[in-house]
């Protein structure tokens, strides 16, 4: 009889538990991240370069992937050495934080610009985003104003975002 109630009791805690245990999602195996081909980043890149040329405009320009990897990097015949770089930094700070350089100026003067993270708060970049997915950010360095590289690196990745798109 004691075997009996102590079994019951156990059954009716299992029951107990199993009903007030909350249902949990498996987390998947893997992770799919969707990634530019290399095709397209230097497509970008080219395109980039074009718009800038067509203003009379030499400059740098930096593609890199959503993690803020480089994946193309072209500098025009004429366009200053050190816009290598900064092109680089203004595409790895879009990527980060998921805006145009234009948007980030309020930033400048914060804690995050002196933490030596290669960030550059300025105009100059674009994320490059579609399907509502981010791919990576195009950095562009040159210009005498960065609203002028901005221009350029919208124009770049505009030249492939309708079949972005499409994906």
């Amino acid at each position: 009889m004691l075997k009996s109630k102590i079994k019951k009791g156990l059954l009716t805690l299992a029951a107990a538990t199993v009903m007030t245990t909350p249902v949990m999602a498996e987390e998947p195996m893997a992770v799919n991240i969707p990634r530019l081909s290399m095709d397209v980043a230097n497509t970008i890149a080219v395109n980039t370069i074009k718009a800038c040329r067509e203003k009379g405009i030499p400059v740098s320009v930096t593609v890199v992937d959503r993690n803020g990897i480089v994946q193309a990097q072209l500098r025009d015949t004429i366009a200053p050495p050190v816009s290598l770089s900064i092109s680089n930094k203004k595409a790895y700070t879009a990527v980060m934080f998921n805006v145009k350089g234009s948007q980030l100026g309020d930033r400048a003067n914060s804690p995050l610009q002196t933490m030596g993270e290669g960030l550059a708060f300025m105009a100059g970049s674009t994320p490059i985003q579609a399907g509502g997915k981010l791919y990576g950010a195009v950095g562009v360095s040159g210009a005498p104003d960065g609203m002028d590289d901005e221009a350029c690196a919208v124009a770049g990745v505009e030249s492939v975002q309708d079949d972005l798109e499409m994906m």
